[in-house]
């Protein structure tokens, strides 16, 4: 769980801003999984007067990965350490709906199923109203 004396935010954990920054909400973290929530709006990438891609549950998967992965770098390195990216591969994605309606919440849950070093293999899933609309496999390496 987060530590509350820490309690870091998003933006401590991540370098997405912006458009980019998809999460809204940290609902649980711990050292080796992640869950996330995020609202679908019109000023994500790929939005079509309806609804984004549902490529995009990919990203909500590394996004939501990548709030435990920056626990890590706060617990090792520290408060005001920087928030490098990761190189992401998309080693298996299965995407059940055809696009992520404006207004929807998703849940996106991910763990690291493997880690070593700066590399880590990720599962990761996306929900929508107790449905799950998207199962992600990722291998990351942090970039140095």
């Amino acid at each position: 769980m987060i530590n509350p004396l820490n309690n870091p935010s998003i933006p401590d954990l991540l370098p997405h801003r912006g458009r980019m920054l998809l999460i809204h909400e940290i609902v649980q973290i711990d050292k080796d999984a992640a869950i996330s929530r995020s609202i679908v709006n019109d000023q994500w990438p790929t939005f079509d007067g309806a609804g984004v891609s549902p490529l995009l549950i990919i990203e909500l998967v590394a996004q939501t990965s990548g709030l435990n992965n920056g626990l890590d770098r706060l617990t090792k390195e520290g408060q005001g350490t920087e928030t490098k990216g990761w190189l992401v591969g998309i080693k298996k994605a299965k995407l059940y709906i055809d696009t992520l309606a404006l207004g929807v919440v998703v849940t996106t849950q991910a763990k690291n199923s493997f880690k070593f070093e700066g590399f880590r293999e990720i599962e990761g899933q996306a929900i929508i109203d107790e449905q799950v609309v998207g199962q992600v496999t990722l291998q990351v390496v942090r970039a140095e």
